[in-house]
């Protein structure tokens, strides 16, 4: 039997140029608008009301919708500045998404996309979800409209086949070299990583302690290429990853001299976090989720709490601490460095223990069967719902969910829903400022209200 011949493909519409009316923003750093003939374009570098020639970047003729940059704006925003970085704009680094927009526009255009999630994913509204609708900022960061917080304590650099460091352009893994970072913090800046050459590296993070002076680079070499010697303009310790193409999780790390972790403080405690492992990276972050956890979940003498995907044990210490001698805490984590950290952080708690695998799997295996208090602090893509389910399963009085993306926390809201936990308040914290994420802490309770207040 004859096969039909395939269709053409479908002419590619990059670098096709419209005059557009931008409409609302969205979850991913850009806005909503529409051609003359009804494409829809997701558009970065806009706001809502501008009037802006967009050019696309990616789409075809038969693509569901294109992606496009603003490339000159006709009628701006009330809330359009100048980008303070040199480095932000149509087809450089994509870094940050909102340089272009007043901090506190920043904020309601956040709280805009959690609430259009909320109630399309998860079925609430503001009031339902116990939200009082703001996002709030982290402490230090209210600066004036044309500067920008240095927030950030991590920052993985990428360095072109040149030897120049950088950061990832959007979508992309072009290089956009850089001698800057204006959101990262003092303690990145002051090593001087942009301002040398990097032959022969793939990537340079680097992760700069707020609870110490400890400073940590994790270097990655191209396949088959030689460690330099690192000469930085403050001390700091050196690990050595293996080459992204041999990379089956999380990549083998050799320490070449200094510690292999940082010390950060949170809570009124220490914590290891060796390289390469989690940890929020907004200097205040570890202690305003902390606390809103903690505040939340109002811990007591005795109780038996879980700290789900608990990293470096920070929420399992908090917990402990709190439910005291009497109380017990189980941590549960699938990264086997971040389990070491969180052994050693929590070692002095005789009735904590941390299990090292995926939450989906260990969980089960552990044979417990209710529980007092869960944490659940997922990865971006959220807990899904066999997680979720079993979770609710344990009949805890109150659950903490901790969610950096809003659209996984609405659809786990919606599983724990039909799992009979609702919301009993949620509050949004801007701990990303100048890009499109936020973190968010909800605190959930049986539907039916009162019987294990």
């Amino acid at each position: 039997m004859p096969t039909a011949e395939p269709s053409p493909k479908a002419a590619s519409l990059v670098g096709q140029e419209y005059e557009v009316e931008v409409g609302p923003v969205a979850h991913g750093g850009h806005c909503v608008a529409r051609t003359a003939e009804g494409r829809v374009l997701f558009v970065r570098h806009t706001l809502p009301g501008e009037r802006v020639v967009v050019r696309v970047t990616e789409g075809r003729e038969d693509s569901r919708y294109l992606r496009a940059d603003a490339v000159r704006v006709l009628t701006p925003a009330k809330d359009r500045v100048p980008a303070p970085c040199p480095f932000s704009g149509p087809g450089r680094c994509g870094g940050c998404d909102w340089q272009h927009v007043k901090p506190g526009a920043q904020r309601r255009l956040k709280g805009e996309v959690l609430a259009e999630h909320l109630r399309s994913l998860a079925g609430l509204t503001a009031e339902e979800a116990g939200w009082d609708g703001t996002v709030e900022p982290a402490p230090g960061d209210k600066v004036p409209a044309g500067e920008v917080p240095a927030w950030r304590t991590r920052v993985q650099f990428a360095v072109d086949e040149q030897g120049r460091p950088g950061l990832r352009r959007h979508r992309s893994h072009e290089v956009e070299p850089v001698d800057r970072c204006l959101i990262a913090a003092e303690g990145v800046e002051e090593l001087g990583v942009e301002r040398r050459a990097w032959p022969g590296i793939e990537s340079v993070e680097v992760a700069a302690a707020t609870g110490s002076n400890d400073r940590l680079v994790v270097l990655t070499p191209r396949p088959g290429a030689r460690l330099p010697l690192v000469e930085l303009d403050r001390p700091v310790s050196v690990m050595r990853a293996e080459p992204s193409r041999s990379r089956g999780g999380e990549p083998p790390l050799h320490r070449v001299h200094g510690r292999a972790f940082v010390r950060e403080r949170a809570d009124g405690r220490t914590w290891r976090v060796g390289g390469g492992g989690f940890w929020q990276g907004h200097r205040e972050a570890a202690g305003v989720l902390v606390d809103a956890v903690m505040r939340g979940l109002t811990p007591r003498k005795g109780e038996m709490a879980i700290d789900l995907y608990c990293g470096a044990g920070l929420f399992a210490g908090a917990l402990a601490d709190r439910v005291g001698e009497r109380g017990a805490v189980l941590g549960i984590e699938a990264s086997k460095r971040a389990v070491e950290d969180a052994r050693h952080n929590l070692a002095d708690f005789p009735r904590v223990r941390v299990e090292h695998g995926p939450v989906a799997k260990v969980l089960p295996r552990t044979g417990i069967a209710s529980a007092d208090l869960v944490v659940l602090d997922p990865p971006r893509a959220g807990a899904g719902g066999e997680v979720v389910r079993r979770v609710a399963g344990l009949g805890a009085r109150r659950i903490a969910y901790v969610a950096c993306d809003p659209a996984a926390l609405a659809r786990d809201l919606a599983h724990f829903r039909a799992a009979g936990y609702v919301p009993r308040f949620l509050r949004a914290f801007d701990l990303f400022p100048m890009t499109h994420h936020l973190e968010c802490v909800a605190i959930l309770e049986p539907a039916a209200k009162g019987a294990r207040a």
